[in-house]
């Protein structure tokens, strides 16, 4: 056998297109169009073929078509205005810098398992990863010094193909590196920047890449380093897959990893944000990190660390969270334990609901829970159902009362307008409306575009759809071996003038894909209704071990091969970011029918609004929020029934009901000049109402705002003095937890009566026993609201009150009152909980004694 060493060729750029270079390492070119033109101008066929991958342009465009580029005046005007856009964006005072400077000093790393940029660059597999991408690009837009983290998935997710009878079936290609954007951090001898992570028994090596995403980077660890052995490079190959043990690897790799890796290149952050819980473990690593650095105590640098991260929850079923045997967990958990002096069960607790308990498992999502000091859901619904699945990690606190909050996704929206929406928008809403898309003033706007070109935009937006469709199910024919009759009959696919339907997202079975075919011989008779013709575009990905996923794709598959709907009802292979492009500009109507409660938000419904697409859909997720009458159309109502058969059929009935009664007619009633008015009214409606509301930039605001900036401050106050006033608090903590037991009601009572007239006041007196605690200690507030039938206090709200009076030997008379609002029966208790300045949530420390 032969020996080979490594050479690299580059492409021999000519100097006065040198900055291209730059440009495609960039991925401001991802949501700038003319950035996107400048690279397929070079060679448009190679454009496609690289799938919009502009470092594999250059790598692989010949030299004479450079060199004819840098003598092409054309060429190089438009390079120019290019590169003056890309250096106007980077060097503008930014949102940020403006009305938050102090947190513009500092780093926020968002970590996540998976991060959707681009479809060149396939490290994701939905939509976990392609809002994080959409919040990294925000986070540049405005100026917030957020760093990304994430693993380099040298295999990305999988490619999926479909046998002939719909079976799908997944291949792993290997991703090229060299002609991908991502570039090699390198350390000061210009070596490959390397750290180490205890995985198991032994220590795996990790290089580590950047992706420039505007002015923000994205940091991805790869384990595909000659050192390491042959199983611990395949930690990094592939995303989402492999057993629970590859899973925990990953998962430590992610958040320890991920962590060190920050530190080795200067870049310690001041708040750590954890994107779903895949990488909690970096929670661990700070702690560790905090102990070895500045000789804290684990109590202490837990305190100090929680105090400091921010976690965001997408999952609405505990079935959805990873979890761990206690068995599993405490083999890896060891060295880290080990590390910082403490148990592996003390580590092992910290992902359990209570006590350590060998026979828990250990959650992941418990582990970040326990280990933020702010919390969210990505819906109002869904913060609420947080709030109850995670009731159990704050006992003794009312539902309404868990530190559980919600931040509602967004999305980048010039990631997903489609260009010739972005130069009407220009003419009428204004050149910098993209500069403040929260504007609604700006938005108002919308209704003085003149009907005709709004639709004319649309219906160009629908024929690129079909055509891009065509040329997708073409390829795919022709991949599987089709007859070349076949092939060449999916030039007559779909119609460019019909109502065109879409639905593309993950094969879930909660996700009800083959809902709308719930009645198969009333669809046939819309699908071939020739006067009114309707059609579906439906693409997505079943995990590979769902089985129950790939069912349902392969029933729509065969469904669509029914006589007179094949040419109606496209399937999409290899669903990605650029199909989902294309659908989400051209749809008429995007259908969303998840099994209610179990969608925490989606946001495929919100790339389609300022594309003019008009959402069908569940109340659920996001769509309670923008829902108004006017700006779309709701599948059933908001009851869920016990029979899951029967919630399917009452809901694929209320989609045949829609499209019969309300949707086809009204796209279809056209007047004299052919436009549909009522139709383009709710365009109009949904764009103005949907928009501003739910794009990633207010998304990002409302981050930073509510929980960026609060964080860093209290990361500062902690911290400062050589964490004096963490260990202060640390040291509060566990004087009131030894002596809370003590903590007693005695008695509490109506002072002036239990029957008030609407606007009064009821005053109320308690007398309580704090032992050894102080009332500086405690807040004792009266809890109160209305009465459910049982006697319960239903959506309560805590008043505090005053210490009027010391009995002696620990005990105090408090009084307070509460305003009598409105009339029937309520119902009022007092409670004590901790009170400390520092404390960022009364019930953070599970302490709290009710009467």
């Amino acid at each position: 056998m032969y020996q080979a060493k490594l050479f690299s060729v580059v492409p021999d750029i000519p100097a006065r297109l040198s900055r291209m270079r730059e440009l495609a390492y960039n991925l401001w070119w991802v949501w700038n169009a003319n950035a996107n033109a400048l690279f397929a101008r070079l060679s448009p066929d190679l454009w496609r073929e690289l799938r919009h991958n502009p470092v594999g342009l250059l790598g692989k465009v010949d030299q004479k078509t450079l060199n004819a580029a840098a003598n092409d005046a054309a060429f190089l005007a438009h390079l120019d205005r290019v590169v003056a856009a890309l250096d106007d964006y980077l060097g503008r005072k930014t949102w940020c810098e403006i009305e938050h400077p102090d947190l513009a000093r500092k780093r926020v790393a968002y970590f996540s398992a998976e991060f959707g940029l681009h479809e060149c660059i396939p490290t994701y597999s939905g939509g976990l990863g392609v809002l994080a991408g959409d919040h990294l690009k925000s986070a540049s837009d405005l100026g917030v010094p957020l760093i990304g983290v994430t693993l380099l998935y040298r295999q990305g997710y999988f490619s999926q193909y479909l046998s002939n009878d719909g079976w799908q079936f997944e291949e792993y290609p290997v991703l090229d590196i060299d002609h991908l954007p991502v570039e090699r951090v390198v350390d000061s001898a210009g070596a490959p920047l390397r750290i180490w992570v205890e995985v198991g028994d032994h220590s795996v090596a990790c290089h580590i890449w950047k992706i420039t995403v505007g002015r923000s980077k994205l940091y991805l660890l790869d384990t595909e380093v000659p050192q390491n052995q042959a199983e611990d490079r395949a930690i990094t190959s592939r995303l989402y897959a492999g057993d629970q043990e590859m899973r925990i690897k990953q998962e430590i790799v992610l958040g320890i990893g991920g962590f060190r890796a920050l530190a080795a290149m200067g870049e310690t952050p001041d708040v750590c944000h954890m994107n779903e819980g895949h990488s909690a473990f970096l929670a661990i690593e700070r702690t560790r990190h905090l102990i070895q650095t500045h000789d804290l105590t684990f109590d202490e640098a837990r305190e100090a660390i929680t105090a400091s991260t921010v976690f965001t929850t997408h999952t609405p079923v505990p079935a959805g969270i990873d979890t761990f045997p206690t068995a599993l967990g405490e083999r890896y958990l060891q060295p880290f334990a080990a590390g910082m002096g403490v148990s592996t069960e003390s580590l092992i607790q910290l992902g359990q609901s209570g006590a350590y308990n060998p026979d828990e498992p250990f959650s992941m999502a418990i582990l970040a829970l326990s280990s933020a000091c702010q919390t969210n859901g990505v819906s109002k619904i869904h913060g609420k159902v947080a709030r109850e699945m995670w009731q159990s990690v704050w006992p003794n606190t009312p539902v309404k009362e868990i530190p559980i909050s919600s931040v509602t996704n967004g999305v980048h929206m010039m990631s997903w307008l489609s260009q010739d929406m972005t130069r009407l928008f220009e003419r009428y809403l204004g050149p910098h409306w993209a500069d403040n898309p929260l504007d609604q003033t700006i938005w108002e706007r919308i209704t003085a575009v003149p009907d005709a070109e709004l639709w004319r935009v649309h219906e160009t937006l629908r024929g690129h759809l079909v055509v891009r469709a065509r040329q997708y199910v073409k390829a795919q024919r022709a991949r599987r071996g089709a007859p070349p009759s076949q092939v060449a009959e999916a030039d007559e696919l779909l119609n460019p003038e019909a109502l065109t339907i879409g639905f593309a997202r993950r094969f879930a079975a909660y996700k009800r894909a083959t809902l709308f075919l719930g009645d198969e011989a009333r669809l046939l008779r819309l699908l071939k209704d020739e006067q009114h013709p309707i059609q579906f575009v439906i693409a997505g990905k079943a995990h590979p071990r769902d089985n129950v996923g790939k069912e349902l794709i392969k029933h729509i598959v065969q469904f669509a091969r029914r006589e007179g709907v094949s040419h109606r009802l496209v399937f999409i292979e290899n669903y990605a970011i650029d199909i989902a492009r294309f659908l989400v500009q051209g749809v008429d109507v995007w259908l969303n029918n998840p099994v209610k409660r179990l969608e925490a938000s989606g946001t495929s419904g919100m790339k389609v609004t300022p594309n003019g697409g008009i959402n069908m859909s569940i109340l659920d997720g996001w769509w309670p929020e923008a829902y108004d009458g006017t700006n779309g159309w709701v599948i059933g109502d908001n009851r869920a029934h016990d029979d899951d058969d029967h919630q399917n059929f009452v809901e694929s009935e209320s989609i045949y009901e829609l499209l019969e009664r309300e949707i086809i007619p009204l796209f279809y009633d056209r007047g004299t000049d052919g436009l549909p008015r009522k139709w383009i009214a709710r365009m109009k409606a949904s764009m103005r109402t949907c928009v501003p509301q739910f794009s990633a930039n207010r998304m990002v605001r409302e981050y930073t705002e509510q929980m960026y900036i609060p964080t860093a401050e209290r990361w500062d106050q902690l911290s400062s003095d050589q964490f004096e006033a963490v260990r202060s608090l640390t040291a509060w903590k566990s004087n009131v937890r030894t002596r809370w037991d003590k903590v007693k009601i005695d008695s509490f009572e109506a002072a002036n009566g239990t029957e008030r007239v609407a606007g009064s006041e009821l005053q109320v007196v308690a007398r309580v026993r704090l032992g050894d605690v102080t009332p500086d200690d405690v807040s004792v507030e009266l809890y109160y609201g209305q009465a459910t039938s049982t006697g319960e206090i239903r959506d309560g709200r805590a008043v505090p009150m005053e210490c009027v009076k010391s009995k002696g030997k620990g005990r105090y008379e408090y009084r307070g009152a509460l305003r009598c609002e409105a009339t029937g029966q309520h119902a009022y208790t007092v409670r004590v909980v901790p009170h400390h300045r520092d404390i960022h949530h009364p019930f953070e420390m599970g302490l709290g004694t009710w009467a």
